[in-house]
């Protein structure tokens, strides 16, 4: 059995610095290994788009063959478990088993159950641990380091895995880490502060995805006035800090989180999270089945 990847809390520093420096080594062309006697296969019970498909790139830059699941043509259809699905496709004998579902913590039912290593592509609005890794890539690659940075997260933090994972790990980092939105949007448990003042003092400003999807009770109010409110406008991106970046996790809201004109400004740095993201999920997958 391989390593799973499940959530980020359960990895020393170290172990997730060492990820990112192998990352590093995927992005600059350097040591890439070749894994066509491995097979991975990619379970998404829920939409996506950036994970799913950068998993699949990363699966073929390393030699991976692979074999993508398709819930709306499976036997979810005809009341078949998690549990039970997951179980026949690993009956087939695969290496690694990418996962994403809408249950927190799904992965609990499986462990010691799955002879493939288990790599979380997002649980609920639990955790999301190659998400965090990109983003601490961009950053590290951007400043060189973590310590004494200040990163504010900012929008729809109850409902975002992104937000609950990069929260816990950055501090561990020796980040400060403030969140900001609408009060109905946070979290007590966590660090909270001024947007205004946020944007202006922080080395990072991550802006969240309004999940209305995810949401019982309608926004209390319109899209204009969220990002009157909250959103990175033009005016709040001339009174960050001179080396400061914005990121996202994606999918962007255009003029809900932020400015559409800032979406590829120079202080952007959403698209080169997403490049990062295959260099990242590269180096979990052979973490996984080395």
């Amino acid at each position: 059995m391989g390593k799973n990847l499940l959530k980020l809390s359960d990895l020393s520093t170290d172990e997730i610095v060492s990820i990112i420096d192998r990352a590093e080594m995927f992005c600059q062309g350097t040591d890439i290994p070749n894994f066509s006697d491995k097979i991975a296969c990619n379970m998404f019970f829920e939409p996506s788009t950036r994970t799913q498909y950068s998993f699949n790139v990363a699966e073929l830059r390393l030699g991976m063959r692979v074999v993508s699941f398709n819930p709306g043509a499976s036997s979810l259809n005809k009341n078949e478990s998690i549990y039970d699905t997951v179980k026949t496709f690993d009956s087939f004998g695969p290496d690694a088993i990418v996962i994403r579902h809408t249950q927190n913590e799904y992965y609990n039912e499986l462990l010691g159950h799955i002879n493939a290593a288990l790599l979380n592509g997002g649980d609920g609005t639990g955790n999301h641990p190659t998400q965090s890794l990109l983003d601490l890539m961009t950053i590290k690659q951007e400043f060189g380091s973590f310590k004494g940075l200040k990163c504010v997260i900012a929008g729809d933090i109850s409902h975002s895995r992104v937000a609950h994972t990069n929260y816990e790990v950055m501090r561990r980092l020796g980040m400060e880490v403030v969140t900001a939105g609408p009060d109905e949007f946070l979290e007590k448990t966590l660090d909270r502060e001024d947007f205004d003042r946020a944007v202006e003092t922080s080395d990072i400003v991550m802006m969240l995805r309004v999940q209305h999807e995810r949401h019982a009770e309608t926004m209390n109010m319109t899209v204009e006035q969220y990002h009157k409110a909250y959103g990175l406008t033009v005016e709040r991106e001339k009174r960050m800090k001179d080396r400061a970046i914005i990121m996202h996790p994606a999918p962007v809201n255009r003029d809900v989180e932020l400015a559409d004109c800032l979406m590829e400004c120079p202080r952007s740095r959403i698209f080169k999270q997403m490049s990062n993201g295959v260099f990242i999920r590269m180096a979990a997958l052979e973490r996984a089945v080395k």
